[in-house]
């Protein structure tokens, strides 16, 4: 959660810059094309120009604010191991790797339509809520 709260913290910083860098774009684009004519630069050369300085003024607003792209990744790259890890876990528990004491609490454990949490869930009915709670969470 604070991982998440923080991602979208950097996410609204990088949408809050966009009006600037889209008029710091426009700016520079003008004054590359009028360096470029007093310098006689071709086309190639004012566009490689004009993207150099882009790049330059881009990293210098993300280091202004905090909030480059790449830390908005890091939520996932932090998500992808801790969910194999449960999952590994989970499957162990249900197949006996952690003892028969635990794979027994599993087949005695469930309630409602699913006794046996050892057992594939054959109405898909978590299946389906899983992906359902997890679009959600990724739409909100």
């Amino acid at each position: 959660l604070p991982l998440a709260a923080h991602q979208g913290r950097l996410l609204a910083k990088l949408e809050n810059l966009q009006p600037e860098i889209k008029k710091l774009a426009e700016h520079l684009r003008y004054e590359v094309s009028v360096r470029g004519k007093q310098l006689g630069w071709s086309e190639k050369v004012a566009r490689f120009h004009f993207k150099k300085n882009l790049r330059r003024i881009i990293t210098e607003l993300y280091i202004r604010d905090n909030c480059h792209p790449f830390k908005a990744t890091l939520l996932v790259w932090v998500q992808i191991p801790m969910w194999v890890c449960v999952s590994l876990a989970l499957r162990n528990c249900s197949v006996g790797a952690m003892g028969s004491e635990v794979q027994e609490q599993f087949a005695a454990g469930g309630a409602l339509w699913f006794t046996d949490l050892t057992a594939p869930d054959s109405t898909w009915v978590f299946p389906v809520s899983l992906g359902l709670v997890n679009l959600l969470i990724v739409e909100v």
